[in-house]
């Protein structure tokens, strides 16, 4: 497991079990960030702390899944456990995870892009999966539909990929962060 997955199952498996329960149930009402859904409530109310922790990272990413934990946490009123959570996982979510919507919608070079991740993150199927899609948004969320497996390297090669490629949209969005 890398280091987020098990940092969220360590601030989950400290939970008792009326907290996880607490957890759980916040988890369906909080707000989400656009283009995630919800983690169905059938199977969340019998997922114990692993299975949570995986889909919690399936559904939301690495980063923002982190985020959305500690967030549930805080309003759970456990602060601690929240920044102990961030503490361990980095300062907060990736660039590509935190503009994915602008980079979907903005992103008009996705093949420079496939190019510059092609071998390095994108396997053959993979590149291909993406290239035959019509527009490039549809290209971008074909792209981000296989971040859910990169780890934080995948992601600092998709920046600098951006960089390299779309480097005044980059600008742009830093100067938003």
């Amino acid at each position: 497991m890398g280091c987020t997955r098990d940092a969220i199952l360590e601030a989950l498996e400290n939970l008792t079990a009326d907290e996880f329960k607490k957890f759980k149930l916040k988890l369906l009402s909080v707000p989400l960030r656009d283009g995630y859904g919800r983690i169905p409530r059938g199977p969340l109310q019998s997922m114990d702390a692993v299975d949570l922790t995986d889909k919690l990272v399936s559904y939301y990413l690495e980063a923002y899944s982190t985020e959305l934990t500690a967030q549930v946490l805080r309003d759970m009123g456990m602060r601690e456990a929240a920044e102990r959570l961030q503490d361990i996982t980095g300062k907060g979510p990736h660039f590509v995870d935190r503009h994915r919507a602008d980079l979907i919608a903005r992103v008009t070079d996705v093949d420079g892009v496939l190019d510059a991740l092609y071998g390095k993150v994108l396997a053959e199927e993979q590149y291909q999966a993406v290239r035959v899609e019509a527009t490039n948004p549809l290209k971008m969320r074909k792209l981000y539909s296989f971040a859910p497996a990169w780890d934080l390297t995948c992601k600092d090669l998709l920046l600098e990929a951006l960089k390299n490629t779309q480097p005044y949209l980059v600008a742009d969005l830093e100067k938003k962060s």
